[in-house]
């Protein structure tokens, strides 16, 4: 495959937080990396929100600044645009360069379906849909959200998160590619020292649940709750959770400190991607649960940071989504569904640290490194183009 120019939407600029930014840094600079034309666009159509006022920004000049900031480090100043809602207004590239990019493009990568009209970027030849949400997402095509089809839809070929999407996740109707997030392993470079805390950063709730069919599918908030009593039954392991407020359901802060979580606020232990990845690199494990719909649907879902984690030499111990199915587990990943399995898991962890921890490393190389997963996904992406130019020759 020759050099191709490519354009990668996401939510940096949106909201300027460090897990969020290596969400999709991770993908520019991967496709950097493999010696690609490539070039980051922010369109939501969407206000951003500012971490220094809590809320919806008033204007976009902190966005700005932060995006900036980011593409600069990597030596992709001259590469990124920033479109604000307010009367239209572009940052980044100028309107003739942004409009030069566009038209010249083979293909555009819709990280997370953050554009908010991929409609006005149709005549690019390839449009690639990334779900990061799975179960959600097909839960809302299932229930017949027309705009939403409608966009999904847009695109030319469409990638999930949920890499074994089983019975339990409604039929679409479309061909969902399986995915996981790429993790650039140069800039996750294991340390020797290990600190001696389990963590995890979190959502408490991210948006309300969505039923479908008699079925609820819901937040970590949920499934958090059939675990709260974790550290009284294992006391001599310390365990911190870097905790939202809640979007839709207020955190109970004092609740879980009471049960024996030590919990902080993201925006003070990890609010860039420096601090970020130390927050990550300097704990010895992860412990977390996933989404509540994540877990109904069992649909191989794998979290964007517990790849990190994983790259960091860390070992994780999460709830199993069914991604058992498509990565190995036992050591370095341990799945638990239940208060025991998660209990067995951290202690298991401890006994045999080390091997966990090479493991850990192991795998992120194998199965999350971004040149083998984003060259799988561009292989797979420009051949489904040449079938389909196949199929329209075909008489």
């Amino acid at each position: 495959m020759g050099k191709l120019r490519i354009i990668v939407t996401g939510l940096i600029g949106q909201y300027p937080l460090g897990g969020v930014t290596w969400d999709y840094l991770q993908y520019v600079l991967g496709l950097k990396l493999l010696g690609h034309d490539v070039y980051y666009f922010e369109d939501t159509g969407q206000w951003p929100y500012n971490p220094v006022e809590g809320g919806v920004a008033k204007d976009c000049s902190f966005n700005i600044e932060y995006l900036g900031s980011v593409m600069d480090r990597f030596d992709l100043g001259d590469r990124w645009a920033y479109h604000f809602p307010r009367e239209s207004q572009w940052f980044g590239l100028t309107d003739r360069k942004r409009q030069a990019i566009v038209n010249s493009t083979d293909i555009l990568i819709n990280v997370s379906g953050t554009l908010a009209h991929p409609e006005h970027y149709r005549h690019i030849p390839r449009l690639v849909y990334i779900d990061s949400d799975p179960v959600i997402t097909q839960v809302k095509l299932a229930r017949g959200q027309k705009d939403f089809r409608r966009m999904v839809e847009m695109h030319d070929i469409h990638f999930s998160f949920g890499e074994y999407l089983s019975a339990a996740v409604p039929a679409t109707g479309i061909d969902w590619c399986p995915t996981r997030q790429p993790v650039v392993l140069s800039e996750w470079q294991p340390v020797n020292t290990a600190g001696t805390t389990f963590t995890t950063i979190m959502n408490w709730t991210s948006y309300k649940p969505l039923s479908f069919n008699g079925t609820s599918y819901a937040q970590k908030d949920v499934e958090f709750e059939r675990f709260i009593d974790l550290p009284g039954m294992i006391p001599e392991t310390a365990l911190e959770i870097a905790v939202n407020s809640g979007k839709t359901r207020r955190t109970p802060r004092e609740l879980l400190s009471h049960k024996g979580w030590h919990v902080v606020h993201p925006d003070d232990v990890c609010p860039d991607i420096d601090r970020y990845r130390t927050y990550i690199s300097s704990s010895r494990a992860e412990w977390s649960v996933a989404k509540n719909g994540y877990v109904v649907g069992q649909a191989g879902w794998f979290s964007c940071r517990s790849a990190c984690y994983l790259a960091a030499g860390r070992p994780v111990v999460v709830q199993d989504t069914g991604f058992s199915k498509v990565l190995p587990t036992g050591t370095g990943i341990v799945p638990f569904s239940t208060l025991q399995e998660a209990i067995e898991g951290i202690r298991d962890v401890e006994r045999r640290y080390d091997i966990h921890r090479k493991a850990a490393r192991d795998i992120a190389e194998r199965y999350f490194d971004s040149s083998l997963v984003l060259a799988q996904l561009l292989e797979k992406s420009m051949a489904s183009a040449t079938d389909n130019q196949a199929l329209q020759r075909t008489p």
